[in-house]
């Protein structure tokens, strides 16, 4: 595909996703970086709403790094059960705030090398966190969601994430990959879903080479349907 051809099509799905989601934001509750990291790493094969019943207890009884940092491994276990993978993500979140801890004061570092280096921390949970909490642009975090729309849309080909945010983050401006993450996961939450997607209701269904059905109503209407469907925070 030219090169002209794809950035059109990009540029359409940003002006499309603005419109539908003109103030996204993560759907995972927190106070600041730290906690944000924490339930990222909680969220992996799980889901926000799922973290979120389930931080409130773990920062009431481990409100900072040294306080997680110095936890029992079975007592974190029983608090983070219910997301799935407990006692990997339990060692995960431990060993993370004891790095903190240890190397960096306490403080979630603000670089994308620095995170990665922190246990359980890959490039989306870092890119997650960067961009939510400190507005720090160093990359598109990409999830099931981003990955599965991306390849929808045909601006990848790719399945490896690190290959899909490389293709995405050449499309969009460097200032808008945060927004660009949120909204693109979002629309793949409520509108571009896994199984039986909404492409009669879906604001990017002319841009999209993947759509099973045509649209009913004009994009503009469209968005704001999308944009009833996503929850206020």
């Amino acid at each position: 595909m030219p090169r002209s051809t794809l950035v059109a099509r990009a540029n359409s799905v940003a002006e499309r996703l603005a419109e539908a989601i003109p103030h996204p934001k993560v759907e995972l509750d927190f106070e600041n970086a730290w906690q944000l990291l924490i339930a990222t790493i909680l969220a992996a094969q799980s889901t926000d709403v799922r973290v979120n019943l389930v931080t409130p207890r773990l920062f009431e009884r481990y409100p900072t790094p040294k306080a997680l940092a110095a936890s029992s491994q079975a007592d974190v276990e029983h608090v983070v059960k219910s997301t799935g993978f407990f006692r990997s993500k339990a060692k995960a979140i431990r060993g993370t705030s004891q790095m903190l801890v240890e190397r960096f004061g306490g403080q979630v570092p603000r670089s994308l090398e620095a995170m990665t280096e922190l246990p359980g921390v890959a490039r989306k949970t870092a890119n997650v966190v960067l961009s939510n909490a400190y507005g720090v642009q160093e990359g598109i975090a990409v999830d099931t969601h981003v990955g599965r729309v991306s390849r929808r849309l045909k601006l990848t080909r790719h399945e490896d994430p690190e290959k899909v945010e490389a293709a995405l983050c050449k499309l969009f401006p460097r200032e808008e990959w945060g927004v660009v993450t949120l909204r693109i996961q979002l629309h793949g939450r409520y509108v571009c879903k896994a199984k039986n997607p909404d492409c009669a209701h879906c604001p990017l269904n002319e841009a999209c080479p993947s759509r099973q059905e045509s649209a009913d109503d004009s994009w503009p209407v469209r968005a704001r349907r999308e944009r009833a469907l996503i929850p206020l925070r």
